[in-house]
């Protein structure tokens, strides 16, 4: 693949044989955002697990402490008192039945993150085929399943991110801006990784993370020293 010239001036950055400690690659991964638009800093994780087996897969929501730098558009499904609750607690949209026709016939996906109490995943289930592939289905592991709606909204606007094995037994996850410090991608990506080596499923065996490399939407990537995790 040829590489622009932006992209190669960045990769001369880092040393493409080197693994690097997590501070050390977020100053370079920084360094090496030069578009003209802030580009997301993102962490990919090559896990020792086998997807295939239901044992062997992670999936789960953790919330970074200083967010993930998007505002995030939250969409309810949710009756009565707890449609109040969403909306108090700043859900973009709230709804019921009535949403489904809009999202299947018109094709609306004006949100971001997909909120449901448990009584309305009969009517979300609908919209599988369509949410799903777009990672918008509520799920109780990711919290967003829930009675506590309020909660679920506040965590979601916050910087609450969802991560989860994909079919090559990779984690991909964004852990903030490239405009952020240092110090707050560091926080954020420690707070990531302490959530993944806690979520080890029992039947995993050998070394959990396998590789892992932080890179910018536009930049080359760094490879950190994994066994240090």
């Amino acid at each position: 693949m040829k590489r622009g010239k932006r992209y190669q001036e960045a990769a001369k950055l880092r040393d493409k044989a080197n693994l690097y400690e997590a501070a050390e690659a977020i100053t370079i991964v920084k360094q090496a955002a030069s578009a003209k638009f802030d580009e997301t800093i993102e962490v990919h994780l090559k896990m020792g697990l086998d997807g295939r087996h239901a044992d062997q897969q992670i999936r789960g929501a953790v919330v970074l402490p200083h967010g993930t730098g998007k505002k995030v558009r939250v969409l309810v499904f949710a009756k009565d008192d707890k449609a109040e609750e969403a909306a108090a607690a700043g859900a973009d949209y709230v709804g019921a039945e009535e949403l489904v026709p809009k999202i299947q016939k018109e094709g609306w996906l004006e949100f971001d993150k997909c909120v449901a109490t448990p009584n309305m995943m009969s009517v979300v289930g609908r919209l599988g085929r369509i949410l799903g592939p777009k990672g918008l289905m509520p799920n109780p592991k990711a919290g967003t399943v829930t009675m506590d709606v309020a909660k679920a909204v506040q965590e979601l606007k916050a910087g609450k991110i969802e991560y989860r094995l994909d079919k090559t037994n990779i984690v991909h996850v964004p852990i903030g801006k490239a405009s952020f410090t240092e110090e707050q991608l560091s926080e954020n990506f420690q707070t990531l990784i302490d959530a993944i080596v806690k979520a080890r499923p029992a039947a995993a065996k050998g070394q959990y993370i396998r590789s892992a490399t932080i890179t910018s939407t536009m930049g080359p990537g760094v490879k950190l020293n994994a066994a240090k995790f």
